[in-house]
């Protein structure tokens, strides 16, 4: 009965699923064209553009929110699972990231908002990349908290019987170990915030040029929110289409991930 109800209940989210996959298909790969990736957007009212520049702020808030969240978050879980363990530092680090996974994301926009936009007196891309960066960073830590748990100790007391520091073993023998696991950590993080639309209002705002980090960027989410609140049909039909970019590029990652991985374990 148990596997069963488990089964059903695994198909209901499947359906839903493809379900989503099959509408945002339908409707926003009509908006895919030439124009859609190369244009900037169109005057309000007037037809064709594009959302090039909503393309490539997001490809650069994203990876600057990895590049500030993801060494953080493994640090983090290396020290939760290694160093500090049972610690009572340890202890208080878990509660926070357990309280910060849960804190809204409109909260910690509103938080990013007040201590660097508000200072540097402008909205940027940075602002934007911290916030998705805080978000990120108690997902990673978790996830290489427990994926370092899932490692047997027997690979770390043969490493350490053959004279390896401590460190070393981590980084060489328990990193090596539970790779797969880590990265797909990366990957829910960053399918994580690739979606987030309320931070981003609040730190990176929107712009309809090319934007620089320090500068109010374009970005797909805030993008798709504009564009779908709209009366005009030819933005409405834009926001499908950025919805479509959003749902491919998170699966063309994740497969991309999976593959490799699988790649490097068949070689092994």
């Amino acid at each position: 009965m148990v596997t069963a109800l488990a089964a059903v209940s695994a198909a209901i989210g499947i359906f839903f699923f493809g379900w989503i996959l099959y509408v945002v298909l339908q409707k926003g790969a009509r908006a895919l064209t030439p124009a859609f990736f190369l244009e900037l957007p169109a005057p309000p009212g007037v037809p064709g553009g594009g959302v090039a520049n909503a393309i490539v702020g997001t490809l650069v808030i994203t990876l600057g929110a990895s590049i500030l969240g993801v060494p953080i978050g493994m640090l983090v879980g290396v020290f939760l699972a290694e160093f500090g363990r049972h610690s009572r530092l340890a202890g208080v680090i878990r509660f926070s990231s357990n309280v910060l996974m849960g804190t809204p994301s409109i909260i910690v926009g509103m938080f990013v908002y007040a201590t660097v936009v508000v200072r540097t007196g402008h909205f940027s891309g940075y602002a934007g990349a911290i916030a998705l960066a805080v978000i990120m960073l108690p997902i990673i830590a978790r996830t290489t908290e427990d994926m370092l748990h899932l490692v047997p100790h027997t690979l770390r007391e043969s490493a350490l019987a053959l004279g390896a520091p401590y460190w070393k073993m981590t980084l060489g023998v328990v990193f090596r170990a539970a790779r797969a696991g880590l990265v797909t950590g990366v990957i829910l993080a960053v399918a994580r915030v690739s979606g987030e639309t309320a931070p981003l209002l609040f730190t990176a705002l929107n712009s309809p040029n090319w934007g620089f980090p320090n500068e109010p960027m374009a970005n797909l989410t805030v993008t798709v929110f504009n564009f779908a609140m709209s009366p005009y049909e030819d933005w409405q039909q834009m926001a499908w289409g950025a919805s479509f970019m959003i749902t491919v590029g998170v699966l063309i990652v994740t497969i991309i991930s999976r593959f490799a991985m699988r790649q490097k374990a068949h070689r092994r």
